[in-house]
């Protein structure tokens, strides 16, 4: 698939982003702000060595209080390298000589058909690493397709099930149509989660799921839905880490200035359990911290 239509995303731009950037901010050069060892993720992804992660810039989503806002918005032409697969594909391999447990492609929706070239690449020079999709949820699946081959472990969010929150929140109001289409090519194309010999995954589908405060009622919903589509097939981890930002509108989203509660958080942990989820991941307090977002200075590019 060609970005001289771009199709990539639900949005469907239909431009040509040779010379037109995308609602994602982007044009068709492969921009990258970052490609290092992440000890953040899940226990499974990021182990002891940490998880091999490619931030790329741009978003096909425009949520109030993205964690990511200096590299995710269009404008943020600070932030980010353009580069061709072939030095992608070489990044991929100095992170693999690191000694990283898997390549986590951050964000990498808008880019996909460069880097599915870069991973092809790669594997000539000798990757043999896991390939983790690490994605908002906000995705085309007919697009998605064009990628699913090269990989092997799909992290998706799964933000909300309400249309009305996903438009105030994301400005997409179409997220869980997409979202719940694009889960279901996911969880297809990969089928029964597998590990190696230390624990960490090697194939398996993790859906993310943040809590944001005072949407308790609306992360119950999605968990109901998830559970009734995937039961244990899948694997949860449930997100205490929402931190107010500096960029959010405090005064357009003052419900989205603090933190989420212990009790809040509880609360949904003990409902993924009544609901029977098994293979989970949860979150401590020390999870809502600016700290734990990395800093987009171009390292390893």
């Amino acid at each position: 698939m060609t970005m001289d239509g771009c199709k990539l995303c639900p949005r469907e731009c239909n431009v040509d982003r040779s010379c037109t950037k995308g609602f994602c901010g982007q044009s068709d050069a492969i921009r990258v702000a970052r490609a290092a060892p992440h000890m953040w993720e899940e226990p499974c992804i990021s182990g002891k060595n940490g998880s091999g992660t490619v931030f790329f810039c741009g978003c096909t989503l425009k949520c109030a209080y993205c964690q990511n806002s200096a590299i995710s918005r269009g404008n943020a032409a600070d932030h980010g390298i353009d580069i061709d697969p072939h030095r992608l594909a070489e990044i991929f391999i100095r992170l693999q000589d690191t000694g990283v447990h898997n390549i986590n492609l951050v964000t990498p929706t808008m880019f996909a058909p460069g880097i599915a070239k870069s991973i092809d690449i790669a594997k000539t020079m000798g990757l043999t690493l896991p390939i983790v999709y690490n994605t908002s949820g906000y995705e085309n699946p007919t697009a998605l397709c064009n990628i699913a081959d090269k990989i092997n472990i799909y992290l998706p969010d799964f933000k909300y099930i309400s249309p009305e929150l996903s438009e105030k929140y994301s400005g997409a109001a179409d997220y869980p149509i997409h979202a719940k289409a694009s889960l279901r090519m996911m969880a297809k194309h990969i089928g029964e989660a597998k590990f190696d010999s230390d624990g960490m995954m090697t194939r398996g589908v993790i859906i993310r799921h943040l809590l944001l405060p005072g949407q308790l009622s609306e992360s119950k919903k999605v968990l109901d839905y998830l559970f009734s589509e995937y039961e244990n097939t899948v694997y949860y981890s449930l997100m205490s880490q929402y931190t107010p930002m500096p960029t959010l509108d405090s005064e357009k989203y003052p419900e989205l200035d603090r933190r989420v509660t212990t009790y809040e958080y509880n609360k949904l942990i003990e409902h993924a359990v009544n609901l029977g989820i098994k293979n989970g991941f949860v979150q401590d307090g020390t999870a809502a911290k600016e700290s734990f977002i990395p800093s987009f200075n171009g390292e390893g590019i």
